[in-house]
């Protein structure tokens, strides 16, 4: 297949998240983390369990197939199977995010959604971060809120910030102070233009492209999982 966009690269980079989760309880926020999720439940990871949030356990059909009351959320959070992938008003060179506010805190320039389940999230099991509109706004040196903890405040053995993909290239924190490093820039973006978008300096050691979709996860996508296309307007072309 021909003419594939940058929100179809950021669906299959969202999709590569989940690589090796097994039965893991998949939790993403958006529709691009969505979508992910669902091709990887399609493809690589059969096993992967995908809920509508509330109590129901569904196929990437969104077809019924199991239940998970809401109670029973917290036990599988407490365990560390889950893997949630959240939004980020503001994400820093050590993983923080902001989800709460712009400014002070005390007497914020903007209020935003909250600290919501970010805290939790983040010390009890897998977290990644979709950034549709990579900025330096978004990336910032530091946040002004913590919601989400990042590895300069990581607390116990289940902290794992895995993974930052946004509309320009796919992060991690593999390094030695768990700093933010570039893995892949998405084909079209150079390594300076990600930079340069970014308010703090990044490692970027053996930088690669990030994949494309293959010919099955294109069709998958265009076919099934969003034939409208809602995806080009969240990452525009």
């Amino acid at each position: 297949m021909s003419d594939i966009t940058r929100a179809e690269v950021c669906v299959a980079a969202c999709a590569d998240l989940f690589l090796g989760a097994g039965e893991t309880l998949a939790s993403p926020m958006g529709l691009i983390p969505s979508l992910g999720a669902k091709l990887a439940r399609l493809t690589t990871e059969p096993d992967l369990l995908l809920s509508d949030g509330e109590a129901f356990l569904l196929t990437p059909e969104s077809t019924v197939e199991g239940w998970l009351p809401y109670r029973k959320v917290f036990d599988v959070v407490a365990h560390g199977r889950r893997h949630v992938v959240m939004g980020a008003n503001q994400v820093d060179r050590f993983g923080n995010q902001n989800i709460s506010a712009i400014g002070d805190h005390a007497k914020p320039t903007r209020q935003l959604l909250g600290f919501r389940g970010a805290p939790g999230n983040t010390v009890n099991h897998r977290t990644s971060y979709w950034v549709p509109r990579h900025s330096p706004r978004v990336l910032v040196e530091a946040v002004d809120v913590v919601s989400g903890v990042g590895y300069d405040r990581a607390v116990g053995p289940f902290h794992d910030i895995h993974r930052v993909v946004t509309n320009l290239a796919v992060f991690d924190f593999d390094t030695p102070d768990h700093s933010m490093r570039i893995v892949s820039v998405h084909p079209g973006v150079s390594v300076d233009e990600v930079q340069k978008q970014t308010s703090f300096p990044l490692a970027a050691e053996n930088v690669t492209e990030t994949r494309l979709p293959t010919d099955e996860e294109l069709d998958l996508i265009r076919t099934r999982l969003d034939p409208g296309s809602k995806r080009d307007k969240e990452v525009p072309q």
